[in-house]
């Protein structure tokens, strides 16, 4: 069912938007379902998803508007106050600029801390909420780095790696440092690679070494957004256990996709989750890390067309 290309089809209606505005693109027919991707970070772009999904997500019949935050990635040339605030205002443009009334938002990673807030706030734009790898409470999701490193250093008799651990929980869990300090032992350890990775996922991750777009964007992420976000709106101490509750009293459809390889949540993290949104609304894939929407393709497409067309 993957389609590896990226160009697109007669079928598809391609729009790309860059000068003044954020950098944003759209693809498929206008008159289908709108999905919105927030793309992680803070300080990443959407370049990962645009290239290896967007195109094939469409194809399923859903309108797909993909974009930089303020900031980040190729919309670094604005000025950016990094706060929600900013965010929501720079959605509620784009919906205008698309001619959109309402859209489901996918959110991956930070991206999904983004979607649940403005979609809390705004639940008359809203079709429903998509979280892919994205965390509910960042405190949670450094304890399970911690502890998951510590038994990978102890299995090693690594004794610098414990060290280093022992002295980043001295630390002040909610300080930038901290966080940064965490995600580098997670990316040390392999925590966003599958264990196996999928043949479909392979095909994609070729792309990687062969697209100029990934080339250029996919490994380029800013530290001024992390700060800002940080300095603005406390983000590594946020817990959206409430948020996801008033979302679903309000109605407003909740759903979680996760890869049991994404290191970045343990299985007691999910479980809780999928109490919130329910057990039809959360899937769990094997052989999947935190790109969701490439390592498990196919299967993430099927998801959100039975979720939410």
């Amino acid at each position: 069912m993957f389609k590896y290309v990226v160009a697109i089809s007669i079928l598809l209606v391609f729009n790309k938007a860059q000068s003044q505005n954020l950098y944003s693109v759209s693809f498929g027919q206008k008159s289908n379902p709108a999905i919105v991707f927030l793309h992680g970070g803070p300080g990443y772009n959407c370049s990962n998803f645009e290239v290896t999904t967007a195109a094939n997500l469409a194809q399923g019949g859903f309108y797909v508007i993909v974009y930089d935050r303020r900031g980040e990635g190729r919309s670094t040339s604005l000025k950016a106050k990094f706060t929600f605030d900013e965010i929501f205002s720079d959605l509620q443009d784009l919906y205008k600029q698309y001619g959109i009334e309402k859209a489901i938002l996918m959110g991956h990673s930070f991206g999904g801390m983004v979607a649940t807030l403005f979609a809390e706030k705004y639940p008359e734009k809203t079709i429903a909420v998509v979280l892919v790898g994205a965390p509910v409470a960042l405190q949670e999701t450094f304890k399970t780095i911690i502890q998951t490193c510590k038994t990978i250093y102890t299995s090693k008799n690594d004794d610098l790696g414990l060290s280093y651990l022992e002295q980043l929980e001295q630390m002040d869990s909610e300080s930038l440092e901290y966080s940064s300090s965490c995600f580098y032992h997670a990316m040390k350890n392999g925590f966003y690679t599958p264990k196996v990775i999928p043949d479909e996922a392979k095909k994609i991750y070729t792309l990687f070494k062969s697209d100029s777009t990934l080339i250029k964007y996919a490994s380029v992420m800013s530290i001024e957004a992390p700060k800002g976000f940080w300095r603005n709106e406390a983000y590594t101490s946020i817990n959206l256990t409430n948020n996801i509750e008033s979302l679903v009293q309000k109605k407003i459809p909740v759903f979680g996709l996760y890869g049991k390889s994404d290191g970045l949540y343990s299985s007691t993290q999910i479980e809780a989750l999928e109490k919130l949104l329910g057990s039809k609304n959360l899937l769990y894939f094997e052989d999947c890390s935190h790109n969701v929407f490439i390592d498990q393709q196919t299967k993430f497409i099927n998801a959100i067309k039975e979720w939410v067309k």
